[in-house]
């Protein structure tokens, strides 16, 4: 019995193929372009208006929706309804724990988790989304459900629009796969 549990670590795949060159190409001039508008409207706009547009989860966005065009896991609903959630999953859970941010940021990103496989919205980066909601410092906390719209909101819109543009460029590329 126990050795059955142990053997389930063992994996049941082989590795994922390699992937071209103008693959990954295709990705870093998609994450470049959309990480870089976020930035730049994040530091050059919004910068000293108590706002602001990029948070770390975008990084892992960018990854998805540039790098794994044909995930599940990378398609507008999830990309916009993960982050959107979890933000707000984030934020509630700071308001009503923030006296226990061990066990907030725990809640957060647990129900973020939940509420993302109830609303077919699962989008990894979701997750950090709502810890960085608890645990971003004072200028997340002042935005309180404002985080929601922007960064999160507005930001993966943002990157959604790029993915767009830039994903169905070239011939050997679609993107999305769905939207609903």
């Amino acid at each position: 019995m126990l050795s059955n549990y142990f053997n389930k670590m063992r994996g049941t795949t082989k590795s994922p193929p390699s992937v071209n060159l103008p693959e990954i190409i295709w990705s870093w001039i998609g994450a470049f372009l959309g990480i870089s508008t976020v930035a730049l409207i994040s530091y050059k706009v919004l910068e000293g208006k108590g706002l602001t547009m990029i948070i770390g989860s975008f990084g892992a966005s960018a990854v998805l929706i540039y790098g794994a065009v044909k995930s599940p896991l990378a398609q507008p609903r999830n990309l916009l309804g993960g982050h959107v959630f979890s933000a707000l999953i984030g934020v509630t859970s700071y308001q009503l724990f923030q006296p226990h941010i061990w066990f907030a940021s725990a809640i957060a990103v647990a129900t973020a988790i939940a509420v993302m496989h109830a609303t077919k919205t699962l989008h990894p980066p979701g997750g950090a989304t709502a810890l960085i909601a608890v645990i971003g410092g004072e200028s997340v906390h002042k935005l309180g459900y404002l985080y929601a719209v922007i960064p999160t909101a507005v930001g993966a819109s943002i990157m959604l629009l790029v993915a767009l543009l830039v994903n169905n460029i070239p011939k050997t590329r679609r993107y999305p796969e769905f939207w609903l």
